[in-house]
């Protein structure tokens, strides 16, 4: 794929703690897939984890993200932290990145509770509450499905 500059370099955000910033604020991500000729976006909620530099999601263990994966796994992504429109000014405050990287469907047992876990302690206030709710339950992890998405490059932009 042919590398392209930001456009408006004065908005390229290249310190890796402001791109972390972002990812550990946000909440959803919005994933793109391509099977064949046919495009897919779907919006997900997860979990980073940063010493891997991979996301985590859930999913179902059947269905039309699970196929696009299993066909391609390759994907982009986009993460925004929307810091609203700027009335009278046309225009609007934001943060984001946008990541290219790889889905990986995940079989084993210990990296399941590890996505788990990387998940509920990013999307919660209380994950030990919701932790004890759900993950003490063997059939979560048989039931569900947890995709990691290993990121390969990223980049990030701000017009604040």
């Amino acid at each position: 794929m042919p590398k392209y500059h930001m456009q408006k370099n004065e908005r390229q955000i290249k310190e890796k703690n402001k791109i972390d910033e972002i990812i550990k604020k946000g909440k959803f991500a919005s994933i793109s897939m391509c099977r064949e000729n046919e495009p897919y976006i779907v919006t997900l909620s997860y979990g980073y984890d940063a010493m891997k530099n991979s996301l985590y999601f859930h999913s179902a263990k059947e269905g039309l993200k699970y196929d696009f994966i299993k066909r391609n796994s390759l994907v982009c992504g986009t993460i925004i932290e929307d810091k609203g429109y700027k009335t009278n000014e046309c225009s609007h405050a934001y943060r984001s990145v946008v990541f290219w990287g790889e889905m990986i469907i995940i079989e084993d047992l210990e990296e399941k509770k590890h996505g788990f876990e990387i998940m509920m302690n990013h999307l919660e206030e209380n994950p030990i509450k919701i932790k004890k709710r759900f993950l003490d339950k063997e059939e979560t992890y048989q039931n569900t499905s947890i995709i990691r998405l290993d990121i390969k490059e990223i980049t990030g932009k701000a017009s604040e």
